[in-house]
C-alpha cells in the first residue's frame, strides 16, 4: 500500500531558521492548543481516576447524555443519546471510517480539496479511491465545514445539495465538524440541522471533537453521531476491535459538553489572536482568503508557498505551506491561531521586517490570487474557478498527514 509522505520534517529547517531571530520563534504552523485544560475537566478526569475495570466501548450512559445535550442546546440538533458513540480523537475515526463502514476496494470517496489529508489516508487504507467530487462509484462523502486548512464555511444550501446528491444514489454522508463552534464571520450548521437534512439522519454521520474547542487534544476525545442504524454498526466493529475510550476520559468529556463557559473563555482567546494576526497580515500585503471561522487564517501575498514559509521564518514566524493540504494551496499558507498571547503580540511588529515580495515569485507576473479582498473576505465558495470534480485525487496530493490531529 502506498501512502502519502508525512511531510512535516521539510519544515524542520525553517524552524531552526525562525529560532535564530533575535525576538525568538513564534510557532503558527500547527493547530495544537497551547491553553490550559479546563478546570471542570481535570477534576473530572480526578474525580474518575479509579477505574479498574474495561470501559464501556459503547460509552457511559452520562457522556451520551451530556453530548446529546450539547448538540441540542448549542446546534439544534437532536438526537438519540443511544446513538453517540465516542472515539479516541477523531484523527482515528476519519482515517478508520471507510474500512469501518465495509467500503470495498475500488469504492470511491468524494473527499474535500484543499483538505485535512487524512480524509485520502482513509480512503487509501480501505483500498478505496479518493476523488474530488461527484463521480460514479462514490460510496461515502466528506464534508468538512468549517473546513481545514481554509476555515470555509459551507451554507446550509450547499450542504443540503450535498445531502440530497448523496441520498438519491444511497451514498453516506460524513461531516467532520470538529471546529463548528468556532465560527467569526459565518455560523456553521451542522449536517444533522433540520434545514439540512429535512429532520431525518438517513445516511448520515457528524463527527466532534473535544482537542479544539476544550483544549483537550491530548485526551484524544471525540463522538460521532447520525444515523442510528450506522452508528450501531460502528459499534459493533469497534466493539471486536477493542476501541474502548478509558473511563476516565469519558467522565472528562461528559464534563466538558456540560459546560458552555470554558468555551466561551476560548473562543475569546482565539478571536483576540484572530484579529492581532489579521491586522498584521492586511499590514504587510497578504491577502486573506475564507478564514470565516475555524482555527486557522488561509493567507497569501502571490507568491508560492514555500517563498512565504522563507520569508516569514526569517522574521522569527513558523507556518505551513498550503501544498500540505493539496495542490489548491500552492499559493497559500496556513497561519494558527494556537500560539500564547505573548508571541502573538510579537507578529505585528515582525511583520514590519518582512521582505518584499520577489518579482519573480509572483504567479502570472504580477497576477495575484485573490487580490483586493480583505481579511476574512476572499471569494465565496461555488464562484470563480472550481476543482475539477469526479478526477482521481493523486496519491499524495494532499503531502500526507499532519501533527495537528483532531
Amino acid at each position: 500500500m502506498r501512502l502519502p509522505d508525512f511531510p512535516w520534517d521539510q519544515l524542520v529547517s525553517f524552524k531552526e531558521k525562525a529560532r535564530l531571530h533575535p525576538y525568538g520563534l513564534v510557532d503558527l504552523s500547527v493547530g495544537t492548543p497551547v491553553d490550559a485544560t479546563p478546570a471542570v475537566v481535570q477534576q473530572a478526569l480526578a474525580g474518575s481516576a479509579d477505574a479498574p475495570g474495561y470501559p464501556l466501548t459503547a460509552g457511559t450512559p452520562e457522556l451520551r447524555e451530556a453530548a446529546a445535550g450539547w448538540l441540542a442546546r448549542r446546534l439544534g440538533v437532536l438526537v438519540d443519546p443511544g446513538a453517540v458513540l465516542p472515539v479516541l480523537g477523531t484523527k482515528e475515526l476519519v482515517a478508520q471510517l471507510p474500512g469501518q463502514l465495509g467500503l470495498e476496494p475500488g469504492d470511491r470517496v468524494w473527499v474535500p480539496t484543499p483538505a485535512y489529508p487524512t480524509y485520502e489516508v482513509g480512503a487509501l487504507l480501505a483500498r478505496c479511491e479518493p476523488v474530488a467530487g461527484p463521480a460514479d462509484g462514490v460510496t461515502l462523502i466528506w464534508l468538512n465545514s468549517p473546513g481545514n486548512p481554509t476555515g470555509r464555511v459551507l451554507t446550509v444550501d450547499e450542504m443540503r445539495a450535498v445531502v440530497t446528491w448523496a441520498r438519491e444514489r444511497g451514498v453516506i454522508v460524513a461531516s467532520d465538524e470538529c471546529y463548528i463552534e468556532l465560527g467569526w464571520e459565518s455560523r456553521p450548521v451542522s449536517v444533522l440541522h433540520p434545514d439540512v437534512c429535512g429532520g431525518s439522519h438517513e445516511g448520515l454521520l457528524a463527527v466532534h471533537s473535544l482537542s479544539k474547542r476544550s483544549n483537550l487534544a491530548g485526551y484524544r476525545a471525540g463522538f460521532v453521531t447520525g444515523d442510528p442504524a450506522l452508528v450501531e454498526g460502528l459499534l459493533a466493529v469497534r466493539k471486536h476491535a477493542g476501541f474502548m475510550m478509558p473511563t476516565p476520559v469519558q467522565a472528562a468529556m461528559a464534563a466538558a459538553y456540560a459546560d458552555d463557559m470554558h468555551v466561551a473563555d476560548q473562543r475569546a482567546r482565539y478571536a483576540n489572536r484572530r484579529a492581532v494576526l489579521a491586522a498584521a497580515l492586511a499590514v504587510a500585503g497578504f491577502t486573506i482568503d475564507h478564514s470565516e471561522a475555524g482555527l486557522y487564517l488561509w493567507a497569501t501575498r502571490g507568491e508560492e508557498a514555500w517563498a512565504t514559509v522563507d520569508a516569514l521564518a526569517e522574521v522569527g514566524i513558523l507556518v505551513a505551506p498550503g501544498t500540505f493540504y493539496g495542490e489548491a494551496g500552492r499559493y497559500h499558507v496556513r497561519i494558527a491561531l494556537t500560539a500564547a498571547d505573548s508571541q502573538v503580540a510579537t507578529v505585528p511588529e515582525r511583520m514590519t521586517m518582512l521582505s518584499p515580495v520577489a518579482a519573480t515569485g509572483q504567479p502570472g507576473h504580477g497576477a495575484r490570487p485573490g487580490h483586493g479582498a480583505r481579511p476574512g473576505h476572499g471569494a465565496r465558495p461555488g464562484h470563480g474557478a472550481r476543482p475539477d470534480y469526479g478526477q482521481p485525487v493523486t496519491q499524495g496530493s494532499y503531502g500526507g498527514a499532519e501533527p495537528d490531529i483532531r
